[in-house]
């Protein structure tokens, strides 16, 4: 079967998808537009991948590319089309000549995008029903994406899983004077990793002094926010509590996780659609600490795989990282418990199979 994938090449999640399907044995043709992150993660993507660049970069190119892609298409005569992102590539999709597309959103371009204006939510909905059919990695976000469709199509569910191979509980040896609470995100507003800062001084204030003075917090990812984060630990008195450690490859996501005996995803919004970040920490036995953001949610089983709070809540966040520091026998109990839960719906081996028969269904 041969498949052309329209996406950000850059995207450390387009990579993962055309990888695993070219390596299940599938011809996978990779287009998207070319900017400066392509050729440093080019190197990422598996050599059985065809990639071909589209000539016109930026927002324009969602429009104008259309003449190119159509010339693609003659040429390569794909099987199927899927097409990542709803309100970008989703866009130049749905200028594309062809009956078997499918679209992959992603999340914010189905729950912040259409919000933004009232021609943004015009053009989110001629992209969502200019597709045979859609893909939702998760069961929250195909609801969402229900009310912008004017025609009976099908919303597959694709979750965006894990390795277990890779993530899982690696035994790494433990610092028993040290408990450590981390996360692994971007730095941005939405996923509210302020409000992890704040549980931490919050914390300071309830917990026996001698506890507290082995917690220690490690942040990893890169973003706008770092500079303001690290001013807000400095005005809350706790920046020798908090650790900046910036990005790691997603090779180097297991042992950090490893590391750590609590993972928090404070996230603030909805179109955190699905918490791939808690499902890896589920898959490594670490218990969580997450918001009730839609797809957090889904992933997590409130007091069986971690801890539900409410959004923005860093009193209700620091009152359950309370209960995991002073219960290390329930902490290994929800961290069991998360990776059971993580076998059974988000493997990802699994996840690639389950597109791939998502494929056969349009190949009829």
């Amino acid at each position: 079967m041969k498949v052309l994938f329209l996406s950000a090449i850059e995207n450390t999640h387009t990579i993962r998808w055309v990888n695993a399907l070219a390596n299940k044995g599938l011809e996978v043709i990779l287009v998207g537009m070319k900017n400066d992150k392509n050729e440093k993660n080019k190197s990422m993507i598996d050599f059985k991948v065809k990639i071909i660049y589209l000539p016109i970069k930026g927002k324009i190119g969602y429009y104008l590319n259309r003449f190119f892609i159509n010339k693609i298409l003659e040429k390569e005569n794909p099987d199927i089309i899927n097409v990542h992102y709803a309100s970008g590539y989703g866009t130049l999709g749905r200028f594309i000549k062809f009956e078997n597309k499918l679209l992959n959103v992603w999340g914010s371009d189905v729950y912040d995008f259409p919000k933004q204006s009232k021609i943004k939510k015009q053009i989110l909905v001629k992209n969502l029903n200019s597709y045979k059919a859609i893909a939702s990695t998760s069961h929250c976000m195909a609801k969402e994406i229900e009310q912008y469709l004017m025609k009976n199509q099908e919303i597959y569910i694709t979750p965006f899983g894990v390795d277990i191979e890779k993530f899982k509980n690696l035994n790494l040896e433990r610092k028993e004077n040290k408990i450590i609470i981390g996360i692994v995100k971007t730095l941005e507003p939405k996923y509210g990793v302020e409000y992890l800062i704040r549980a931490i001084k919050e914390l300071e204030k309830t917990l026996d002094k001698e506890i507290f003075e082995r917690i220690e917090v490690k942040i990893y990812g890169r973003g706008y926010l770092r500079e303001s984060l690290e001013n807000l630990a400095k005005e809350l008195n706790i920046k020798e509590k908090i650790r900046f450690e910036g990005y790691i490859l997603n090779s180097e996501v297991p042992k950090a996780i490893n590391e750590m005996d609590i993972f928090v995803v404070p996230s603030i919004l909805d179109s955190e659609s699905f918490g791939v970040a808690a499902v890896e920490a589920m898959a490594c036995e670490v218990p969580v600490v997450v918001s009730d953001a839609d797809g957090l949610k889904e992933v997590v089983v409130d007091n069986e795989t971690g801890f539900i709070v409410s959004k923005k809540d860093y009193k209700a966040i620091a009152e359950k990282i309370k209960v995991l520091v002073n219960n290390k026998e329930l902490r290994k109990k929800l961290g069991r418990a998360g990776r059971k839960r993580v076998i059974e719906l988000y493997e990802w081996n699994d996840n690639v199979e389950n597109m791939i028969k998502i494929y056969k269904k349009f190949d009829k």
